[in-house]
């Protein structure tokens, strides 16, 4: 790790050297490690230490990206004098306003030194002893194990100067005999909450309620787990929650402002700051996050802003920046939804007959503006009747309008699970949302899944 007055000296010295009329520096550092096991056994173990810039440099509305890893005096040289000429030659884009000023940031603890307690061996250890009461169960395990550190530091020529260190690690976990199987997961910022053994006995529980049958595709009573519900949440963000999509006018909240479209049990909201989620204090901007709410009681409230799209209506940024170039939007990544009051044996027992949804896979578009999505459960499926579960069901095709099924809502969890589908594919920056269970009342399943 660079630590705070190292990036900053790099990223003054690229500002200060920069010919262009405003630039802004990213530094980027990770240092992580990723196990994998499957079948019940580990078969590999990478790690990576790596630093990347990202340099955004504007002559008067032209504007390139550049991104290297080579932070030597003479490379970053080279690299602004590329990035200038880039931007020379690029299209001028008349509705850029202007790269944001520093804005007051809070101080969020975002960094636990015992991170580094989980080392390979310390891992291994760990899974090992996992996958041995998997075995005693009779059952297979199959995961990912991922910790790593990470620095943000952003200065630009307004004068934002913004640095943070994060802390991370996720563990995916399924479990399964060749017939049915079940799924956890975990993530965090703090490696003293990580419960292996607490996470192994939910993915056992699921995988052991013996021979699946088949149900007729149709309209069902749902409970979906807080990882199906992250799972809608997260289309909702991309689709629709953030100005970019309102502006091109392909959001569903396009003429809704002000108007209930889901349950008035349904709040949805961003917090960067709030210690239950992943917190984050600002954006890839330096942009001091701000809380939003989406859905307040079921109506349409506010969107994310990023500077580009806040100069477009003369608004300030809510924080929401992305990595440039960004073509998706200012996308908000600490969503929330609020709580309820039932338990999930409640919201159980209240279902005549239904399915339960512990998680969905290959979830894709289908109608953006209705935000109409299908996919498959996956995991964890279950037969509910008379307020029990009676079997595993083989899992379902659905296709399902988010907004519809979030109409339907008649119950919501008390308690709130932080989610996460974190991955290692690309930069390293795990973000989470906190979310309950919820009782959908008509929940539309289009065929079952061979898969």
């Amino acid at each position: 790790m660079i630590g705070t007055e190292a990036a900053f000296r790099l990223l003054k010295k690229v500002i200060q050297e920069s010919p262009a009329d405003e630039t802004e520096a990213i530094l980027l550092t990770e240092d992580s490690s990723l196990t994998r096991f499957t079948r019940s056994a580990i078969h590999q173990h990478v790690a990576e230490k790596n630093g990347t810039l990202v340099l955004r440099v504007v002559v008067g509305k032209r504007i390139a990206v550049v991104n290297t890893n080579i932070l030597s005096a003479s490379g970053i040289k080279a690299f602004l004098q590329k990035a200038v000429s880039l931007a020379k030659v690029q299209l001028p884009n008349e509705e850029f306003v202007s790269l944001p000023n520093p804005k007051p940031i809070a101080r969020v603890d975002t960094f636990l030194k015992d991170i580094d307690h989980l080392t390979p061996e310390r891992k291994v250890k760990m899974i090992k002893e996992m996958l041995a009461y998997l075995t005693e169960k009779g059952l297979r395990g199959s995961g990912a194990f991922s910790n790593g550190k990470v620095e943000v530091a952003i200065v630009n020529s307004h004068g934002i100067e913004a640095y943070q260190k994060y802390s991370d690690l996720f563990f995916h976990l399924i479990a399964e005999d060749g017939r049915n199987s079940g799924y956890s997961g975990f993530v965090s910022r703090d490696p003293s909450r990580l419960d292996m053994e607490s996470l192994a006995r939910e993915a056992v529980e699921k995988a052991s309620k013996g021979e699946a049958v088949q149900i007729e595709p149709g309209e069902y009573e749902v409970i979906l787990e807080p990882y199906a519900v992250n799972e809608l949440l997260a289309f909702l963000g991309h689709l629709g929650f953030h100005a970019l999509a309102v502006q091109e006018g392909r959001s569903f909240f396009c003429d809704a402002f002000g108007k209930k479209m889901v349950d008035e049990k349904v709040t949805i909201y961003d917090d960067g700051l709030d210690p239950e989620g992943l917190p984050v204090p600002f954006d890839f901007e330096g942009v001091p996050k701000r809380k939003l709410v989406f859905f307040d009681k079921g109506v349409a409230k506010e969107v994310a802003y990023d500077s580009f799209t806040a100069g477009r209506e003369g608004k300030d940024s809510t924080g929401h920046g992305l990595i440039a170039p960004n073509t998706e939007g200012p996308i908000p990544l600490n969503l929330f939804m609020a709580e309820g009051e039932s338990s999930l044996e409640q919201m159980i027992g209240s279902v005549r007959k239904g399915v339960y949804v512990t998680r969905f896979h290959y979830t894709n578009v289908v109608e953006p503006m209705k935000t109409v999505i299908t996919g498959m459960t996956r995991d964890g499926t279950f037969l509910i009747e008379e307020g029990e579960i009676k079997s595993p069901v083989k899992n379902l095709r659905f296709t399902e309008s988010i907004l519809q099924a979030l109409s339907r809502v008649s119950a919501i969890s008390k308690d709130r699970k932080i989610c996460s589908e974190a991955t290692v594919y690309s930069r390293r920056f795990i973000t989470g949302t906190v979310v309950p269970a919820i009782k959908v009342d008509g929940f539309n399943f289009s065929g079952v899944s061979s898969l």
